[in-house]
């Protein structure tokens, strides 16, 4: 059974050229860890604001918990929880007074569903009478999950939690989600960090508010159209010219400290060539492997047919 379903939404706002998104559909299961993963501006936002009711969609239809967006939003601001991406609790408010502010707003007590929030509540307790503006960014992000999670909703939204924080409250996050997931709430998440994509049962691939594909991490990686390799040298970076000027060369984009070359058909002698062709060009010592593509691989692909 599908908790969130979204058929054929489309939004334009005003001073935007291009929709924000076009003609985006696509359904999670009940209990399931979703992820929307794409960079900023590709729509990521504008989804959560319209499964939260908080924004019209111009054309199509989405439900939340068989609930429709449009006509039903008072059933669906009681059982979501949204966590957007910039940090809206009250920031004058200590932690412990947020908290009990949220419970209230949902008629509910924070001892009634601490249960569900005692691990997370716990890592920041020990600054209960701290106010909100005056935490790390960590604490933040783990009292606006308390705060989303008080009333025990059946959906998260939550609009790029671990943008901005470090890499090991990145991991705490993660592992927090994962707990949640194992209690029976569905969770959506959104991230521009690709390397999260496959901490996610399914993920969508969206750019300018188009959907590039939807499948699990590991099924959209097995379906890299080709083979990819690696290409490594002292001074990788004054390759990229010489390489895009190669004849068989299909792309070519650097990636930390490689070059990720894929090639325009599948001549077993293109990585010999292209040494070859690189050392007459000046640069020796240069070493072409293939690899096994990630998501963010598999995301440049996907633009290239767009």
């Amino acid at each position: 059974m599908d908790t969130v379903i979204l058929e054929n939404i489309s939004k334009s706002y005003i001073t935007h050229t291009t929709p924000a998104l076009n003609d985006v559909s696509f359904s999670v299961g009940k209990g399931e860890l979703f992820g929307l993963i794409g960079p900023d501006g590709a729509g990521k936002s504008t989804i959560f604001r319209i499964l939260t009711t908080l924004l019209l969609p111009d054309s199509g239809k989405a439900t939340v918990a068989g609930y429709d967006v449009v006509k039903d939003y008072h059933e669906i601001r009681s059982c979501v929880g949204y966590m957007p991406g910039k940090f809206s609790l009250y920031q004058d408010l200590t932690i412990e007074e947020n908290l009990r502010f949220f419970a209230t707003l949902f008629g509910t007590t924070v001892a009634e569903n601490y249960a569900l929030i005692k691990d997370i509540y716990e890592q920041i307790a020990p600054f209960k009478d701290r106010r909100a503006g005056k935490l790390s960014g960590g604490m933040k992000q783990k009292l606006a999950l308390c705060c989303a999670l008080v009333h025990r909703p059946e959906v998260l939204f939550l609009d790029e939690p671990t943008t901005g924080v470090d890499a090991v409250s990145r991991q705490e996050f993660w592992e927090m989600l994962r707990r949640l997931k194992a209690q029976g709430i569905t969770i959506v998440v959104s991230t521009p960090y690709m390397d999260e994509a496959s901490l996610c049962e399914r993920i969508a691939l969206i750019q300018t508010g188009t959907i590039l594909s939807i499948d699990t991490p590991d099924n959209i990686i097995r379906a890299y159209p080709g083979k990819l390799y690696s290409l490594r040298a002292p001074k990788v970076y004054l390759l990229l010219h010489d390489v895009r000027l190669y004849e068989g060369i299909d792309q070519c984009y650097a990636a930390g400290e490689t070059l990720r070359v894929s090639f325009k058909d599948e001549r077993k002698d293109h990585p010999a060539l292209l040494r070859a062709y690189l050392q007459h060009k000046g640069h020796p010592q240069v070493s072409v492997d293939q690899i096994t593509p990630d998501i963010e691989d598999c995301f440049i692909e996907k633009l290239s047919d767009q």
